[in-house]
């Protein structure tokens, strides 16, 4: 019998699931990889980290984990752009029209919440900081120019008498440090305030209502 040749696109149906099986198990190996690396730099730091670390925290061996990266410091590097990312969309301002009460609300509630939800990433952020921020200085071009045009925003409120007048940038800056606390220092806050450290979204709720209501009247908001 004459034997039958498949057709191109029977051969690319056929291959189709296999190429994106392969191309997913990646992307998941190299979120546990992302996942792991951010647990040993929150600990560690880059000092202190190490390939072998980050390899047993992901379940990989040191060989499995170089086929994914190409160094400690290039996987450090990518997490703080990673952290970078979140934190443009984070700290985004909305429309100007909504006025300071509301779009400062969100700011400082996505702020606490991602304080909340990923903690690890916002003390890798701090300790980048302390430490002279050799790494993000080279990454924050874009963060800078949203944060000046974040603070053009705050200085026009102003100029329409929606809020008292002040630095805009260093309005920002307390609201930060102020949001920043509860990430960096959540074992301190829920010490003294006798609560255990995951204390549930009822605390969590309560903690952005007084942040909010504390910097607002802070700012002068009419």
């Amino acid at each position: 019998m004459p034997t039958t040749t498949p057709a191109i696109d029977d051969l690319d149906s056929a291959e189709a699931p296999a190429t994106r099986g392969r191309a997913r198990k990646y992307t998941q190996v190299l979120g546990t990889i992302n996942q792991a690396a951010i647990e040993v730099f929150a600990s560690d730091g880059l000092a202190g980290a190490s390939t072998q670390a980050i390899a047993d925290k992901a379940g990989l061996s040191k060989a499995q984990l170089h086929y994914y990266i190409g160094s400690k410091e290039a996987l450090y590097r990518q997490v703080l752009q990673d952290i970078l990312n979140d934190w443009i969309v984070v700290f985004g301002f909305s429309d100007e029209a909504f006025g300071p009460r509301k779009v400062l609300s969100d700011l400082i509630q996505r702020k606490m919440v991602f304080s909340f939800e990923h903690p690890l990433r916002s003390r890798i952020f701090t300790a980048e900081m302390m430490r002279g921020a050799p790494v993000l200085n080279t990454l924050m071009g874009t963060s800078k120019q949203r944060t000046d045009q974040a603070a053009a925003v705050i200085q026009n409120w102003m100029n329409q008498g929606l809020m008292d007048r002040s630095d805009p940038m260093l309005l920002l800056f307390h609201i930060w440090a102020v949001t920043q606390f509860y990430a960096d220092h959540a074992i301190q806050a829920a010490y003294f305030r006798n609560v255990a450290q995951d204390s549930g979204e009822k605390d969590r709720r309560y903690l952005i209502e007084q942040v909010t209501a504390f910097l607002l009247k802070g700012a002068g908001v009419k």
